[in-house]
Parts: structure tokens; C-alpha cells; sequence
């Protein structure tokens, strides 16, 4: 069976990370997978939205550290080749039109926790935990973590999970800011897909646009998120759901987007 399963349903596309004997470990097979996902999705005006989870007990526990020694032995530049390949998925993520949403499930560890931080939102279940885990195996970090963790939970915060990378639970991941909200692990699926419906059913140009404001209100200055919110909200402006959203509103009934 694949590594990654892909299934879209009512405009939400479903990732699941298909390795729970390895409790999801990042094989190159599903590294692969999500590329080819973000690149197809990213055009594909019948998702609307993505959800990324891991099947079994965990989303994902990282990188494979069976095979580690393997692939240090082919020298540093090599490696390096490797570990920046790997870096393109978050930076694809990060960029993607599509809003994505984390669902997850069970243990979320080094490459994996760096995963799940890269997504748009984090759905949590009760079962979830968290750690950096990179420093216990004498690493020290990728998949942007040390970056979008910075920005979650504030510089001293960040520093004391990747120097002293114990497990966090969902619910002090949920008051640390690292998810958005903590469910019942029954409830999890439901609530999540509950969520990324609600999104496939927004105007996709204007969720495109808030996307690109906050990338840039991360990575700018002010001025430049104000050119930013400028071009996007012009764009948006001038598109069929902006107007039917106003002629929704002036006839007091619910607008019907479709994604233009």
C-alpha cells in the first residue's frame, strides 16, 4: 500500500502519511507525494482546502532514524542535497494558494512537529503530543522548524523546546499557541473536516490573498505588508465572488462563492 493516501471529498483533499508501523516516519516515498500534492492542488479548483494526518497512532515521528546512518555515510554534501530537498515541502506549504490544516493524531516528533507547524491550522487531538526531538539524536533541526516555532511561541519559549525537548500535550500545546484547538480523539476527524469544510466554502482568490498578506507580514516590514494588502485586496475586488457577496449581503441571503 502507498506510503501517502490521497482522498478528496466535498472539496477538502485528505493526506494521510500511510506508515503506522513507523508511526508515519517520512519516508522518501511520501516526501515525494507531498510535492506532487501541493503542485497538483495548487490549480485544482476541486480542493478547496487540505488536511494532512497520520494513519494509526501518530502523525508523524519524523525522519526514519533507522536509515539514518545510511545516508550520513554518503558525506555532507550529499546529505545537505537531501536535507534541502526535503526543506522545499514547508516552503511549499507555507506559499500554497490552498489554506492547510494539521489534523492531528497521536505523536508529532522532530520533522514531523516541524510539519505540522507549517501547516495554516492545527487540529489536535486529546492523544497528541509534541516534541522537537531533533537534539536527543544529535541533530539540530529542519523542515523550518526553529523558524515557524520562533514565531508560534515567542523566542524564549522556542529555545527552551528545542534545548530541552521533553513531550508537550495537547492541552499546553493549546495554551502555548503551538494548535488552534484540542478535541476528543473520537471527535477529531469530525471537527477537523467540520473546519476545512467551512473553508473550501470561502471565496478561494480572497483566501489566497490572506495567505499572501500574512507570509509577507512574517518575512517584511510594514510598508511592504501594506503593498501586499493592497495588490490582494484590489485583486480580490475586482473577482465574481466579491460581487456576489455584496449582492448577498444587500438581499439579505447567503452568497454562493465559486472560487472566481
Amino acid at each position: 500500500m502507498a506510503d501517502l493516501l490521497e482522498l478528496i471529498e466535498d472539496g477538502v483533499a485528505v493526506l494521510t502519511l500511510n506508515r503506522p508501523e513507523a508511526l508515519n516516519a517520512l519516508s522518501m516515498d511520501i516526501r515525494n507525494g507531498l510535492l506532487s500534492a501541493m503542485d497538483r492542488y495548487a490549480d485544482d479548483s476541486n480542493v478547496r482546502c487540505i488536511v494532512i494526518t497520520g494513519a494509526g497512532r501518530a502523525f508523524s515521528s519524523g525522519g526514519d532514524v533507522k536509515g539514518m546512518g545510511d545516508r550520513a555515510a554518503r558525506g555532507y554534501e550529499a546529505r545537505a542535497r537531501g536535507i534541502q530537498f526535503s526543506n522545499t515541502i514547508p516552503m511549499a506549504m507555507r506559499k500554497h494558494p490552498k489554506v492547510i490544516i494539521g489534523m492531528i493524531n497521536g505523536v508529532a516528533a522532530g520533522a514531523g512537529m516541524s510539519m505540522s507547524l507549517a501547516c495554516d491550522l492545527r487540529i489536535a487531538g486529546k492523544s497528541a503530543r509534541f516534541t522537537t526531538a531533533f537534539l536527543k539524536i544529535g541533530l539540530s533541526g529542519d523542515w523550518g522548524g526553529t523558524w515557524t516555532l520562533t514565531r508560534l511561541v515567542g523566542t524564549a519559549k522556542a529555545r527552551e523546546l528545542f534545548l530541552l525537548p521533553d513531550m508537550v500535550g495537547a492541552d499546553e500545546a493549546l495554551k502555548l499557541g503551538i494548535v488552534n484547538r484540542v478535541v476528543e480523539d473520537a471527535d477529531l476527524r469530525t471537527a477537523t473536516m467540520e473546519i476545512a469544510r467551512r473553508i473550501a466554502d470561502m471565496p478561494q482568490v480572497a483566501v489566497a490573498g490572506i495567505k499572501r498578506n500574512l507570509f509577507a507580514a512574517e518575512t517584511g516590514s510594514f510598508a511592504a505588508s501594506l503593498d501586499h494588502e493592497a495588490f490582494n485586496q484590489a485583486r480580490c475586488s475586482q473577482t465574481e465572488d466579491h460581487a456576489e457577496a455584496v449582492a448577498a449581503f444587500k438581499q439579505k441571503r447567503k452568497p454562493v462563492f465559486k472560487g472566481r
